[in-house]
């Protein structure tokens, strides 16, 4: 039955993975049945904002009855009431902030996994006046903005400091609670210069004409960032135990997911992603209509969302350790997605992982250490095949750091280069 559950508001979202068994391949065994993935109800959380605007085509297909899977949607109005429910089990998937992803991960001995960065910046600067043209004329000026303690303040101190302004020195800066308090002072005219994120910002340019987009901070963070992280406020987390149990429904999820943002965020489709964004009383429709060109809502998922992530994440320890759950997550905490296998003709289904196929450190002679977890093949007898990088007779290609592709010999042995593999996540 496909159902929504609704309870209050800000942005959010997740997914994950594939895993390894010891067992010999068998399609009884190994696959799902129809009915089975039929029945399997997808929990997915989110914060009422532009990640829940992200996620809406995808409810109303799942209303209608015609997505993959079958889902659960929760709404929310802050990150506290979802935190709960996805480490009790009561959610599979949510949407948080990038850095609460980060604290998850910790708070659970890495039970909990990143698998697409799903809103980037949505932090506008926003003037009552025409002064403010870039970061430097915010000198000698007071700024109002809201999130002390949190990314708003870490991003904005981060591209001051960059532009050679120090925080309460060189501009000063006041922090609200609220954002519905902050956008009221900008919509009464009683403060002039401001930080607030997507809609509010939408919703202050609606009732005072003489405000103003002045800076859009994301471009900011870019400007003045070259390690390619991104200023992301969204990311989509899973539970390690559900990305493992059902690897393929996240498969689907993702790619559903990733449909619904391509939908809601083509200009084609402006009018008819406000109006479901309205329907879920997410905020008006013309307030939505206003606001989706700005709330930078995407779906960064593999290599391109780790490299996004973490620059992002090391710049917020930087500033406060706390902000990302008092430690760098490792590299178990990105989801990376299944890499397949260059010789997938020579071995029948090899996205199995079976008896005599190994994962994660392989077991070498005493005489030699084991490196790090990564990228392995064998192609000989014993334990003295195993070779660093998949690079056996050349047909192997490289794949990321933490992933393993264990290969073993047909029989008879076939040359180098067609031995079958196995892709699975290395866990340690």
């Amino acid at each position: 039955m496909k159902r929504f559950l609704a309870l209050a508001l800000s942005a959010v979202l997740a997914l994950s993975m594939t895993a390894c068994s010891s067992d010999e391949p068998s399609s009884s065994a190994e696959e799902p049945s129809s009915s089975q993935s039929e029945q399997l109800t997808i929990r997915v959380g989110g914060l009422k904002g532009p990640t829940a605007m992200g996620m809406v085509k995808l409810m109303a297909d799942d209303a209608a009855g015609t997505t993959a899977n079958d889902y659960e949607f929760t709404l929310a109005g802050a990150a506290t009431e979802i935190n709960p429910l996805l480490i009790q089990g009561e959610l599979d998937i949510a949407a948080v902030p990038t850095n609460v992803a980060s604290v998850l991960y910790n708070n659970t001995n890495g039970q909990v996994e990143i698998a697409a960065l799903n809103t980037l910046g949505v932090l506008y600067v926003v003037e009552n006046g025409d002064s403010v043209q870039s970061i430097a004329d915010l000198a000698g000026k007071t700024v109002y903005s809201t999130g002390m303690g949190a990314t708003p303040e870490y991003a904005l101190n981060y591209i001051l400091e960059k532009n050679g302004l120090t925080p309460g020195e060189d501009v000063t800066v006041e922090y609200l609670g609220e954002h519905s308090e902050l956008a009221a002072l900008l919509a009464a005219g009683e403060a002039s210069i401001a930080v607030l994120p997507q809609p509010f910002v939408t919703s202050v340019l609606n009732q005072n004409p003489d405000v103003r987009i002045a800076l859009d901070l994301t471009e900011e963070w870019d400007k003045v960032t070259e390690d390619g992280s991104k200023l992301t406020m969204g990311a989509l987390v899973v539970r390690k135990e559900f990305a493992e149990q059902h690897p393929e429904e996240l498969a689907r999820f993702l790619e559903e997911y990733r449909a619904s943002t391509e939908y809601v965020t083509d200009p084609a489709n402006l009018d008819a992603a406000a109006a479901l964004i309205g329907e879920q009383d997410i905020v008006t429709a013309e307030v939505a209509k206003q606001a989706l060109p700005y709330c930078n809502i995407v779906c960064l998922t593999g290599e391109e969302m780790k490299t996004a992530a973490e620059g992002f994440l090391n710049i917020l320890y930087t500033a406060d350790p706390s902000s990302v759950g008092g430690a760098l997550p490792a590299g178990d905490f990105y989801y990376l997605g299944e890499q397949r296998c260059a010789a997938e003709s020579a071995w029948p289904r090899l996205r199995r992982c079976c008896s005599g196929w190994r994962c994660g450190r392989p077991q070498l002679p005493s005489s030699r250490s084991a490196p790090a977890p990564g990228c392995w093949s064998w192609c000989g007898s014993g334990t003295s095949g195993w070779r660093w990088g998949i690079r056996s007779g050349g047909s192997f290609p490289d794949t990321p750091l933490g992933w393993c592709w264990a290969v073993r010999s047909a029989s008879p042995r076939p040359s180098s280069g067609r031995c079958g593999c196995c892709c699975g996540r290395c866990s340690g």
